[in-house]
């Protein structure tokens, strides 16, 4: 199952990825010293204690790898989370 998906952070900001073999486990690969940055200005209660989620965005059993690449791109415009301010996603570029 082929899947592109929205993780959540306890941040407020999201990354969307996409997954060629719907591992469920997998949560994609953010810059993780973007995400180390914004989660020290979390408070100590919520480093401790804290949830991401996932979410699956949109779904296929035979779409084509050029499918499922134009719909994570779909996904994270449609999301904005390549705005920096809203997401961790640095590609496609932002402009404002």
């Amino acid at each position: 199952m082929k899947q592109v998906y929205m993780v959540t952070y306890p941040t407020g900001k999201i990354y969307i990825g996409k997954d060629s073999v719907g591992s469920y486990r997998y949560f994609g690969s953010p810059d993780i010293a973007v995400v180390n940055r914004d989660f020290e200005n979390l408070s100590e209660a919520v480093k401790r204690d804290y949830t991401v989620r996932k979410q699956i965005l949109w779904e296929s059993l035979n779409c084509s790898e050029a499918e499922l690449a134009q719909k994570e791109v779909e996904m994270i415009r449609k999301h904005k989370s390549n705005n920096p301010k809203i997401g961790y996603n640095r590609w496609p570029k932002w402009c404002e």
